[in-house]
């Protein structure tokens, strides 16, 4: 399944980025943009392993289909073996709807990735890691950009998922900011 269709032909196909990266520098502050090939978790995962633990996630719900209220629901400090049971567990529903963005922050390091509803990964922190581990994943430097117009998918049969998502861990829930807003 996949989060996003483009417009193609006269009709509306599956989007899935290519296994490509860009750098770019906002502000003085680099990040690294990467598309998510078909919704895979393995590019999300290996950024946030080459992380020094504990992670802090956030889960930020956009669009609820009863699942919960949307909003912004952060996790309790969590091990490398921790997060990876938690994506190994909602893989399926983290690569295939649009309802969310997550977050994933070391405090050790104080770096960030995001995966965001485009299937798009935006990193900061150790950018020269990030490119090492993502060339090892077969990715290179290219245009990770979604196209326009596009459509997100909110997927019925992943709401099970994502209730058991929402009470998989001791979440501390905040209203969604005005950033936040989709």
């Amino acid at each position: 399944m996949h989060k996003l269709s483009y417009f193609v032909a006269n009709s509306w196909a599956p989007f899935s980025h290519r296994r490509v990266y860009t750098v770019l520098s906002v502000d003085s502050t680099a990040r690294l943009i990467a598309g998510v090939p078909a919704g895979d978790a393995l590019p999300f995962t290996a950024l946030v392993a080459s992380l020094a633990p504990p992670y802090l996630l956030l889960f930020v719900l956009h669009t609820s289909r009863g699942e919960g209220a949307e909003g912004r629901y952060q996790s309790p400090a969590l091990s490398l073996e921790e997060f990876q049971d938690f994506i190994g567990r909602f893989c399926s529903f983290l690569g295939g709807d649009a309802r969310f963005d997550i977050w994933a922050y070391s405090v050790e390091e104080r770096a960030t990735i995001v995966w965001d509803r485009h299937d798009q990964i935006f990193a900061y922190g150790p950018i020269g890691r990030y490119q090492e581990r993502l060339n090892a994943l077969g990715f290179e430097v290219g245009d990770p950009s979604i196209p326009v117009p596009h459509q997100h998918h909110y997927r019925e049969e992943f709401d099970v998922d994502a209730k058991a998502l929402l009470v998989s861990l001791p979440w501390m829930y905040s209203v969604l900011g005005p950033e936040d807003e989709q």
